[in-house]
């Protein structure tokens, strides 16, 4: 594998390990609805689990209310079970054939609860990114080693591979800093 590849791949692992940051913390509620928090969820379906926005429709009634509409009536105490048992603490009401999940405020404790929460998932998504550095920087050294890489090429490639990493790690310092803010405002 040359530098530029190597390079490249590194910088790919990073973006991922930030995208899944940025899916993690989508997922911690802050006390205002949006749709996207029940993505995660998946409904029993005829016996397969497929995900919520596949048998009904997610739509923001106002600030502080989810509205569900299943495609298939019979499907409603499904969805509300399955919304009742998830991780997000959330208490769905049947209104006929619409399903409405009020979100409830957070008090002050819950909401530093949460913050120290989206630092530590910050701090794993860091973790991971520091660890593909390593990776890389291992196989650099074993170019090295092997004498397929001149000295100079593998030095200029970990500076390289150390300014990516700052890089990404500045924006997981971000990422948390958003949320932690978004979670802080009342």
């Amino acid at each position: 594998m040359n530098v530029a590849d190597l390079k490249k791949q590194s910088e790919q692992k990073m973006a991922k390990s930030l995208e899944s940051l940025r899916n993690d913390l989508g997922k911690v509620r802050t006390g205002r609805a949006h749709a996207g928090l029940l993505d995660h969820i998946h409904v029993d379906y005829y016996g397969s689990m497929v995900p919520l926005r596949q048998v009904a429709n997610v739509i923001l009634a106002d600030a502080r209310t989810i509205t569900v509409q299943p495609f298939e009536k019979k499907q409603g105490l499904t969805i509300e079970k399955a919304i009742r048992d998830s991780d997000l603490g959330l208490n769905p009401v049947t209104a006929g054939d619409i399903i409405r999940v009020p979100m409830p405020a957070l008090t002050e404790e819950r909401r530093k609860e949460m913050a120290k929460i989206v630092k530590g998932d910050g701090e794993h998504a860091k973790v991971a990114i520091r660890n593909i550095r390593r990776d890389a920087n291992t196989a650099l050294k074993d170019a090295l080693k092997a004498k397929t890489l001149p000295e100079d090429d593998e030095k200029r490639a970990q500076d390289d591979i150390q300014k990516l990493t700052d890089r990404f790690i500045g924006e997981v310092d971000k990422a948390v800093a958003e949320k932690e803010k978004d979670l802080m405002s009342v």
